[in-house]
């Protein structure tokens, strides 16, 4: 495991007067899943910015990205905003051919949220498939949209990926 972050567990969420819970809160709370929230400037739309807002390294804050495949429903990849996604690597992974990347209009029509803002967490009513990059299971702690621009949150990796089904496979 890496050592990022040093903690073995995340501390119980405690409200903040400035952030609205949100739909992907409640959800952890209702699974009895720690989690921090992770305010921050909405101006901020990237996970690289995000990690540098927080002094972070950028392996540790998550990005959701909206994939089609040539037929049926979209999907939703998690990857470190590190990272870049290799299509390539995404069909083999996930048994098609051909996949592309959904544009910005694309995503936010799909998904009902703004792009620096989609979460497979708050997506989870809509039934998208989820993967993640198979490095998010070195890591102890990830930081991820919690559903809208400004706000994500801290939660253990093996809890994201329990309640989203997130498959980790090699994508990046």
């Amino acid at each position: 495991m890496r050592e990022y972050p040093t903690r073995s567990h995340v501390p119980p969420h405690t409200p903040n007067t400035m952030t609205e819970k949100l739909n992907s809160m409640r959800l952890l709370e209702q699974k009895k899943v720690a989690f921090t929230v992770r305010d921050f400037p909405d101006t901020i739309h990237s996970a690289d910015g995000v990690a540098d807002h927080f002094g972070l390294p950028h392996d540790v804050v998550y990005k959701t990205l909206v994939v089609l495949p040539p037929k049926g429903k979209p999907m939703l990849i998690m990857v470190a905003g590190s990272r870049e996604l290799d299509l390539k690597k995404v069909a083999k992974a996930t048994g098609y051919k051909k996949v592309q990347m959904a544009s910005k209009k694309e995503a936010e029509s799909l998904t009902g949220l703004q792009t620096g803002g989609i979460s497979a967490l708050a997506l989870l009513h809509k039934s998208f498939t989820v993967y993640i990059d198979k490095p998010a299971i070195e890591l102890d702690n990830i930081l991820v949209s919690a559903g809208k621009r400004g706000v994500n949150l801290e939660l253990p990796v093996k809890d994201l990926i329990k309640i989203t089904k997130a498959k980790a496979v090699e994508v990046t």
